[in-house]
């Protein structure tokens, strides 16, 4: 076990490097790299205060990403930030940016776009489909 400070510092700076993760994941990657659980908490901890982990800020940039360029629902998007390990408080507030309209708008998108792709099917048929 990594009991060693410097050495998590260093392993969780590289995985900050490559991408943001929420506390959870962060937690998850260093222990499964051998850091002991007191190292990893008190390490996330003072990452907290610092700004370089924040799950809340993580989880509306995730929301709106996943909801702008993948055109989620907010049920999807929330299943896959819970799978994240983020809380539900941060779950939450970030799928307040998602309005009932912008989601109802992002279907009737996607349904147009499908339709589109369908022409030359038989009207039942793509009625059904769509």
């Amino acid at each position: 076990m990594i009991d060693d400070t410097e050495e998590a510092r260093r392993i969780a700076l590289n995985l900050l490097n490559h991408s943001a993760r929420t506390e959870s994941q962060l937690r998850d990657k260093l222990v499964g790299r051998g850091v002991t659980e007191q190292v990893a908490d008190d390490l996330i901890d003072r990452y907290r205060e610092v700004g370089l982990v924040d799950d809340a800020a993580f989880a509306r940039s995730m929301a709106g990403a996943h909801f702008r360029d993948k055109k989620l629902a907010r049920r999807e998007i929330s299943m896959r930030m819970q799978r994240k390990g983020l809380q539900r408080d941060d779950i939450d507030e970030a799928l307040c940016q998602i309005s009932d309209e912008d989601e109802r708008d992002a279907a009737f998108e996607l349904a147009r776009a499908r339709w589109i792709r369908l022409e030359g099917r038989e009207p039942a048929a793509r009625t059904r489909t769509v």
